[in-house]
């Protein structure tokens, strides 16, 4: 089983409904974090666009680029369509123009003028007293990633970890675990490349998984998705209020809290701080929150450096105190561990030309080559037919259902799928009750 695709914050926002869109735009901070998310010569659209009252005619628009630019151009005009970030709007003498979306638009000009009627845009949870059990900006980093560490060593079966049942249905529904009939959740093999991703992306992947699924919650998805955004706008080791938070928005903090994106020392408690994982979560910026710096492309809990070291005669060594980064290689494919063994690899062995030794590169491919050459089906076994007619009878019968997947008629064997085995039972008995 693959990982669902991970689609970055343009591509998802671009399945939204226009409805759904138009909604979203009414709140400062998702204006905001859209425009932050753009490509730099769209985001110079925007502003030359954003205190404008009138359409701009979309010849004038293209002459902000020079000829040799077009592509980019063309780039540009499709984002920001896309998002419904503009719209084209016909001009007098039948010209068309390009005019901003006027929800965006507004709620875009309150975070470049600060305030409007003396408001600020953003809630600074000004309304609370000082926190006698205030936390600091290093237990909020400790925090966030002993609760998001909890989640991966849940997925690999670690006994010490414990997750809500909301949180175990989410991973099985993101096709990160599956669960047989009374049996505890188990990783897949997506699960396993999911725990190959760097924190930023896990985080986004996951979110999105539950964005997905929250309306058959029924949480409304513009309210979620706004203060997602709004709390990627926070200031790190602040706390906030949850005066005025619908029921729905507070059963969403709860599951924040679960996920490491925000603290609350009580689950009653009137104020909450947001970790840095929420804070970059749509940033478009990944920062480590044991050091604070980029790490964009790290293995979880592993800092900057890489931790892998390959030897010629196919010894692995892996530098790391996180028991989830031992995983099972026959679920990963060959490119997957060539990615994960080059993007983790340890700094002595990147200045060697190539990375990874040949010897072990192509011993990766003829691993994979001779693991996909069988494919492995279930299925049930029916022999010792005591003649060959019996033996044809029920082969005939199977192929007419469409359940046989293999028969040796020398053997007197065939192979019958799962699903198709009791039908073919109840017709073996009734042939076996008429002769």
């Amino acid at each position: 089983m693959k990982l669902r695709e991970c689609k970055n914050l343009q591509e998802y926002l671009k399945e939204l409904s226009p409805e759904i869109l138009d909604r979203l735009y009414n709140h400062p901070a998702t204006c905001l974090a859209v425009y932050r998310e753009l490509p730099s010569l769209a985001k110079n659209y925007v502003m030359r666009l954003l205190f404008l009252d009138h359409p701009l005619p979309q010849a004038a628009v293209t002459l902000w680029v020079k000829k040799d630019s077009q592509k980019d151009h063309d780039q540009c005009v499709s984002v920001l369509t896309g998002l419904r970030l503009w719209h084209s709007q016909h001009l007098q003498g039948g010209l068309q123009g390009f005019v901003l979306n006027p929800v965006f638009k507004d709620n875009l000009r309150i975070t470049n003028v600060h305030f409007v009627g003396g408001k600020p845009w953003a809630d600074e949870g000004s309304n609370l007293s000082p926190d006698r059990h205030g936390r600091d900006v290093e237990s909020l980093d400790r925090y966030a990633m002993e609760r998001w560490e909890v989640i991966l060593h849940f997925m690999v079966g670690s006994p010490s970890a414990a997750v809500s049942q909301d949180l175990a249905q989410l991973l099985i529904q993101a096709g990160l675990m599956k669960s047989e009939a009374g049996e505890a959740p188990c990783i897949t093999s997506a699960g396993f490349q999911f725990l190959l991703l760097d924190t930023a992306s896990q985080l986004w992947y996951f979110t999105l998984q539950y964005i997905t699924t929250a309306q058959s919650r029924g949480m409304y998805l513009v309210e979620i998705l706004s203060f997602l955004f709004q709390l990627s706008f926070s200031t790190l080791g602040r706390d906030y209020s949850v005066e005025g938070m619908s029921e729905s928005l507070l059963t969403f903090l709860q599951h924040l809290r679960e996920f490491g994106l925000v603290f609350q020392r009580k689950r009653k408690s009137r104020r909450y701080y947001p970790t840095r994982l929420a804070i970059t979560l749509a940033a478009g910026v990944t920062v480590n929150p044991a050091s604070g710096s980029s790490a964009l492309g790290a293995t979880p809990g592993t800092g900057d450096a890489g931790f892998i070291v390959v030897e010629i005669n196919y010894r692995v060594y892996a530098y790391t105190s996180m028991s989830y980064t031992s995983y099972t290689l026959t679920c990963l494919k060959c490119n997957t561990l060539y990615k994960i063994n080059c993007t983790s690899t340890h700094p002595v062995m990147l200045k060697q030309t190539p990375v990874l030794p040949p010897t072990i590169t192509d011993q990766i491919r003829l691993w994979e080559l001779e693991k996909d050459r069988l494919q492995f089906t279930e299925g049930m076994l029916y022999n010792q037919f005591l003649s060959q007619a019996d033996f044809e009878v029920l082969r005939d019968r199977a192929q007419d259902l469409g359940v046989l997947v293999w028969q040796n008629p020398a053997h007197r064997v065939i192979v019958v799928t799962p699903h198709g085995h009791s039908e073919v039972k109840r017709f073996w008995k009734r042939q076996k009750s008429h002769t």
